[in-house]
């Protein structure tokens, strides 16, 4: 029953007795209640954010968001696996999905499924996610043949900024639009069970959303997708170098976190912290400890 209430789109459910599958996403298209999804790729933030999300998404973004890197483009398959890994450990409910990494699916068909099978069996996720348009269609179809789900990602894909030119927002013009739906359409009808839209122009992901058949999630583009995602560390004001018009801050944790670390710093320096009662005390502390002593060998 549980389950049937997020397959139907209420809004308010209890917490399925197993994981959300790819299934379930799949037939949340055009549902009452969008699919919620975010970024994790630690265990602590996936276990705080999985009772509240369809979808985790662990992304190629922890480059940036971790790691200090200035793209994505130097990640790792064996980190996204790691991370991964993390996530499935801390997370019950929602469906695990994992960014395969710059150039690991793009070589060959053969070649992706041999990283995408890896990811799974080492992780236990559920799906991985892929960008590309019409030229990765066949690639996604592959890999959803041999029981490979994919969830799909066009628009702006950080993995190609530099034939982007950069990040802004796509489809500006009816050619540069129309290639972008032709994408999402290509790779819905590779077999991928759902499909990432990010920094479109609302009018590119509407025209996606309405003519495919898998559930489209928005991330600047439309809130006409059927679902949403942002990337935590963004949304909760951890990362704050990275502010696009699409990203809405639900916290400032950065001010929160130096205010604190001030606050320790400060109670260090002033011998406040420890105090007592951060520390542990035996029965007999004010008896001295007994010193063995040990004879001093000449070693002449």
């Amino acid at each position: 029953m549980a389950i049937l209430s997020y397959v139907c789109g209420m809004s308010v459910a209890p917490t399925p007795l197993h994981r959300i599958t790819v299934s379930q996403i799949r037939a949340r298209k055009n549902a009452r209640s969008k699919l919620v999804c975010l970024t994790a790729q630690s265990a602590p933030m996936a276990r705080l954010l999985d009772p509240y999300c369809d979808i985790l998404l662990v992304g190629d973004s922890v480059a940036m968001t971790l790691y200090g890197m200035e793209t994505t483009h130097t990640v790792r398959l064996s980190m996204m696996i790691e991370h991964a890994k993390a996530v499935m450990r801390a997370s019950k409910r929602a469906c695990v999905v994992v960014d395969m990494p710059f150039a690991t699916c793009h070589e060959s068909p053969a070649l992706a499924f041999r990283h995408a099978s890896r990811v799974i069996a080492e992780t236990g996720a559920n799906a991985v996610k892929i960008e590309g348009g019409q030229e990765i269609a066949p690639t996604i179809a592959f890999l959803v043949k041999h029981h490979i789900p994919v969830m799909g990602h066009v628009g702006l894909m950080p993995q190609a900024l530099s034939a982007l030119g950069g990040y802004h927002t796509q489809g500006a013009d009816p050619r540069s639009a129309q290639k972008i739906v032709q994408d999402a359409q290509a790779i819905a009808q590779a077999g991928a069970f759902a499909c990432v839209i990010e920094a479109t122009y609302q009018h590119v992901a509407d025209q996606i959303t309405q003519t495919i058949a898998i559930p489209t999630i928005g991330i600047g583009a439309s809130p006409q997708c059927d679902g949403q995602i942002l990337v935590t560390d963004d949304m909760l004001g951890l990362c704050q170098q990275f502010s696009p018009k699409f990203l809405k801050r639900y916290a400032n944790l950065a001010e929160t976190i130096e205010a604190a670390v001030q606050n320790y710093a400060d109670d260090v320096r002033q011998g406040r912290f420890p105090a007592a009662e951060h520390c542990s005390t035996h029965k007999d502390h004010r008896a001295p400890l007994p010193i063995k002593k040990h004879p001093i060998k000449n070693n002449d």
